[in-house]
C-alpha cells in the first residue's frame, strides 16, 4: 500500500540545536543601532558637533574635570544674561514678556500634553456623522445603491493604516486629561503678587490638579527650608516684565530655563449674560473664582499672593517639555534635578545599622536631604497616610522628655498641604496632631502647633516601619569636582558585565561618588523607544584579583518600574587607578512603537511638539555618538511606502504653515535628513533569509535591537581625576573580567 507524503512532511527537519541557533540568529539584529538625531544634522551645524568630528579611537579621554560650583556659576550667569536681554527688549517694546517656546496662552496644548497624546474620538454625535456622510456623497463614493465603493484590498489598506496610526501615536494616559479653563498673567490673577512672602517654606506648598507630580512637590518641600539651595534654583527675575529664570541639573550638566508669568486657572472667564451695567457680576466672578492662589489649576502657594511655587513648577515642566512629562516620578530624582546632588534609595526594611542611619538623618553638616515614600503592594493606607505617595522628611530631632528619657522624632510633610475630604493625609498614630504624647512641654520644645497643613511628627521607629523607601541625596559644594564620560552600548539579550569599561585615575586621596547613569528620558518623553534598562556596576582597583571588588552596585530591586535613572557608590579612595565594569539589562515593551515610527506620525499630526521634543532628544544624545558609523539599514523600515513617506513630509510642512515648493533646497534637505534618520535608526527590519529556512513562524518576534546611552560621573575632591573608556586588550584580559564578576 502506497501513501502520499505532503510537502511539509517530506521537508527535512533540522536538528533541535540548529533550530535554536537559527531562532536566535533571526531574533538578534546583525546591525545594532539607535536613533541618535531626530532631525538632519545639518540643521544643528551651530548647535551640535557632527558625528564625523568625534574621535574614532577605541580609547577616549574625558574632558578636563570641572569644578562643580564653577559649572553651576556658568549656567546661572547665562540665565541672568538672558533675563537682562529680555528685560531690555520688553522696555523697548513696552510689552511684558511672552515665552515663544512655552506659550500657555497661544499654544496651550503643546505645553500641557506629551508628544503621544491625542484627542479622544468624538462619540455619539449624529450631526458629525451626518456631515461626514454628506461629504462622502458629494465625493461620489457611493455607487447609487447607498453602498461604499470599497474593494477588499482598499479596506485592508484603510484598516491597516488606522491600526498603524494608533500604534505610532501611542496610548493616552487616561488619568491625565488637563482641563484648565483660562490662562492669565500673575498681575491679573493676584491682587498684590510677591514672588516670596517670608521666604521659602514647605508649608507654602499646595498640590494642584496635576496630582501625580506629588513626587516633585515632595522634592521641593525637602529642600525649600534651605535658603541657599532655593536661591541657586531661582537665580533671576523681573516681576514687572513677567520673566523668571531657573537653573536645574540634567544628565550631569547645569541647564537654565526662562518662563513668562502666564498661569493656568481652574475656572474660565465669566460668560454669563444678563444686564450688568456696573460690571458687578463680572467683578464678583473674577474675585471669587479667578483671584489668588486658590484660583490656580496647578500647584500653588498657601499664601494667596505668593507666586514662587507655580512659576517654579512651570519652569520645571517647560524644561521637560510639558506638564504631562512631570506626571509620576521619584522624590530622589526630583531632588537631584533641583540641587545637582546624588540620590541613593534605601529600602527601610533593609536597614542594617539604625544608629548610623539616624546620625545621617540628624544631618548636622547639612550634607544631605531626605525624602520618603509608601509603596504597599496590598494597596492599603497606613494610619492616615496614603499609599503609593511621596513625602518629605524635614527634620530629625533627639530630645529629652520630662521624665528624662530620650526620644527620637522625625518631622514629615505630605505635599497635599492639607487632609483630604476623607481625613487622609496626615499620620494618626503616636505623636500625631492632638495625640496624648503632645504635652505643653513638647509643644514648646519643638515649637509646634496643630494645623491642617500636611506636617506631622512621628517616632523614628514608626518611620522605619511605616514608610517603604528613604531617598538620601548627597549635596555638593565648590570643594567638589566632577568628571564624566558617556558612550553607547549594545545591550545583549543575555545579561553580563560589558567588556568595555571605565578606567579612573585618582591622584589625590579623596571621598569619591561614582554615578552610572542612563539618559533621563523624561526630557524627550514619547521618543524613549521600546526598551528600558537596568544598570549595575562593579568598582575595583586595577589589577585586583578576580572577585576582589570595592563596590558592587545594583538596582534596589530588579524592577523596571522603579527609579532606575542611575545608581551610585560612595567610597574613600587612595591615589591609584580604578576600574568601573558596567552591566546593563534590557526589557522590551512591544506595545510601544520604535522612535522612527513616532517621528513619522508626529511630523504629520503635531509638528510643533515634535520640533520641541526632538531638539531635547538630539541634545541629550549628542553626549555619546557611536565611535564607529552604524551600518546602513534597509531603505524601508516596513511601516510605510515611499509614497506615503513623501505624503507625510508634505503634510508636516503644510501643517506647520510653510511653503512647499517641490524643488526647494529646504524640501531636498528635509528628504535627505529623513533618509539619513531611516538609515541610521534603530537597526531597521533586516531580511536574514536562510536557504534552508523552515516554514515561516508567524510568532517570530521582530529583531532584538537594544542600545543604551550611559555615562559615568565621578564626584571627588581631586581636581585632576581622569576617566578613560577602554576595552580589553585581549581574550585573556576579557576572561579575567568575567571571572571577577
Amino acid at each position: 500500500m502506497s501513501c502520499e507524503h505532503s510537502p511539509a512532511a517530506s521537508k527535512s527537519k533540522k536538528p533541535p540545536q540548529q533550530q535554536v541557533h537559527n531562532f536566535w540568529d533571526k531574533y538578534i539584529t546583525k546591525s545594532p543601532g539607535k536613533v541618535t538625531t531626530i532631525f538632519p544634522p545639518s540643521l544643528y551645524s551651530s548647535l551640535l558637533p557632527r558625528p564625523s568630528t568625534l574621535s574614532k579611537n577605541d580609547t577616549t579621554t574625558s574632558p578636563t574635570t570641572t569644578n562643580f560650583g564653577a559649572s553651576y556659576a556658568a549656567a546661572a550667569d547665562a540665565c541672568r544674561a538672558k533675563i537682562a536681554r529680555i528685560v531690555r527688549d520688553c522696555h523697548r517694546t513696552n510689552s511684558k514678556f511672552t515665552d515663544p517656546d512655552f506659550d500657555l496662552k497661544g499654544n496651550q496644548w503643546d505645553c500641557l500634553l506629551g508628544l503621544n497624546w491625542r484627542s479622544p474620538p468624538t462619540k455619539g454625535n449624529p450631526a458629525a456623522v451626518e456631515d461626514a456622510l454628506g461629504t462622502l456623497e458629494r465625493m461620489q463614493v457611493f455607487d447609487g445603491t447607498d453602498c461604499l465603493q470599497l474593494t477588499v484590498p482598499m479596506l485592508r489598506k484603510i484598516m491597516g493604516k488606522r491600526v498603524l496610526d494608533e500604534e505610532q501615536e501611542g496610548d493616552n494616559d487616561e488619568d491625565y486629561d488637563p482641563e484648565p479653563k483660562a490662562v492669565h498673567r500673575v498681575g491679573w490673577i493676584f491682587e498684590d503678587p510677591k514672588f516670596e512672602v517670608d521666604g521659602f517654606s514647605s508649608s507654602d506648598i499646595m498640590q494642584g490638579s496635576n496630582s501625580l507630580d506629588c513626587w516633585w512637590l515632595s522634592a521641593v518641600a525637602t529642600i525649600c527650608h534651605r535658603r541657599e539651595l532655593m536661591d541657586k534654583i531661582c537665580v533671576a527675575r523681573d516681576e514687572e516684565c513677567g520673566v523668571y529664570g531657573f537653573v536645574f541639573y540634567r544628565d550631569g550638566e547645569w541647564v537654565y530655563t526662562v518662563v513668562d508669568d502666564h498661569l493656568c486657572l481652574t475656572n474660565g472667564d465669566y460668560e454669563g449674560g444678563g444686564h450688568d451695567p456696573s460690571n458687578a457680576i463680572v467683578k464678583k466672578w473674577r474675585r471669587d473664582k479667578q483671584t489668588g492662589s486658590q484660583a490656580l489649576y496647578f500647584a500653588a502657594c498657601r499664601e494667596e499672593n505668593e507666586t514662587w511655587l507655580p512659576l517654579l513648577e512651570k519652569a520645571y515642566a517647560k524644561a521637560h517639555g510639558d506638564y504631562h512629562a512631570i506626571w509620576g516620578g521619584w522624590v530622589g530624582e526630583g531632588v537631584e534635578d533641583l540641587t545637582g546632588g546624588v540620590n541613593s534609595e534605601l529600602a527601610l526594611e533593609d536597614v542594617l545599622f539604625k544608629e548610623k542611619l539616624w546620625k545621617e538623618l540628624v544631618n548636622e553638616n547639612g550634607n544631605f536631604v531626605f525624602g520618603l515614600d509608601i509603596l504597599d503592594r496590598n494597596g492599603s493606607d497606613k494610619n492616615g497616610l496614603a499609599n503609593a505617595h511621596a513625602y518629605s522628611l524635614l527634620a530629625a530631632r533627639e530630645e529629652d522628655g520630662e521624665d528624662g528619657k530620650t526620644v527620637r522624632l522625625v518631622k514629615i510633610r505630605n505635599p497635599w498641604g492639607a487632609r483630604g475630604g476623607d481625613g487622609m493625609g496626615e499620620w494618626t498614630g503616636p505623636w500625631s496632631d492632638g495625640s496624648k504624647e503632645w504635652t505643653p512641654y513638647w509643644l514648646t520644645k519643638l515649637d509646634y502647633r496643630f494645623e491642617d497643613d500636611g506636617v506631622f511628627w512621628m517616632s523614628y521607629n514608626d518611620m522605619l516601619h511605616t514608610f517603604t523607601n528613604l531617598y538620601r541625596t548627597r549635596l555638593f559644594d565648590d570643594e567638589w569636582a566632577v568628571a564624566q564620560e558617556w558612550t553607547n552600548v549594545n545591550v545583549a539579550w543575555v545579561s553580563g558585565y560589558l567588556q568595555r569599561k571605565f578606567v579612573i585615575e585618582v591622584k589625590t586621596a579623596t571621598t569619591a561618588v561614582f554615578v552610572l547613569q542612563q539618559l533621563d528620558t523624561r526630557y524627550f518623553n514619547g521618543l524613549e523607544g521600546e526598551y528600558s534598562f537596568l544598570l549595575h556596576f562593579i568598582l575595583q582597583k586595577q589589577g585586583a584579583e578576580p572577585g576582589d571588588y570595592l563596590c558592587r552596585v545594583r538596582p534596589q530591586a530588579e524592577n523596571f518600574f522603579r527609579a532606575n535613572r542611575s545608581i551610585n557608590c560612595e567610597i574613600d579612595l587612595e591615589p591609584g587607578i580604578y576600574e568601573v565594569l558596567p552591566k546593563i539589562t534590557a526589557e522590551r515593551d512591544t506595545s510601544k512603537p520604535p522612535v522612527e515610527a513616532i517621528v513619522k506620525a508626529s511630523a504629520r499630526r503635531r509638528p510643533e511638539k515634535l520640533r520641541q521634543v526632538g531638539l531635547s532628544f538630539d541634545l541629550a544624545h549628542a553626549k555619546a555618538f557611536k565611535q564607529e558609523e552604524e551600518k546602513k539599514g534597509d531603505s524601508s523600515d516596513g511601516w510605510e511606502t515611499e509614497q506615503e513617506d513623501e505624503e507625510a513630509e508634505k503634510a508636516s510642512v503644510t501643517e506647520a504653515g510653510e511653503e512647499t515648493p517641490g524643488g526647494s533646497d529646504e524640501a531636498q534637505a528635509a528628504t535627505a535628513g529623513r533618509q539619513e534618520i531611516q538609515q541610521g535608526g534603530q537597526g531597521g527590519q533586516e531580511n536574514d533569509n536562510d536557504e534552508d529556512e523552515e516554514e515561516d513562524d508567524e510568532d517570530q518576534p521582530s529583531l532584538w535591537n537594544a542600545v543604551a546611552v550611559v555615562g559615568l560621573r565621578v564626584y571627588s575632591r581631586d581636581p585632576e581625576l581622569v576617566i578613560k573608556l577602554t576595552s580589553p586588550g585581549n581574550d585573556e584580559e576579557a576572561a579575567s573580567v568575567v571571572q571577577g564578576t
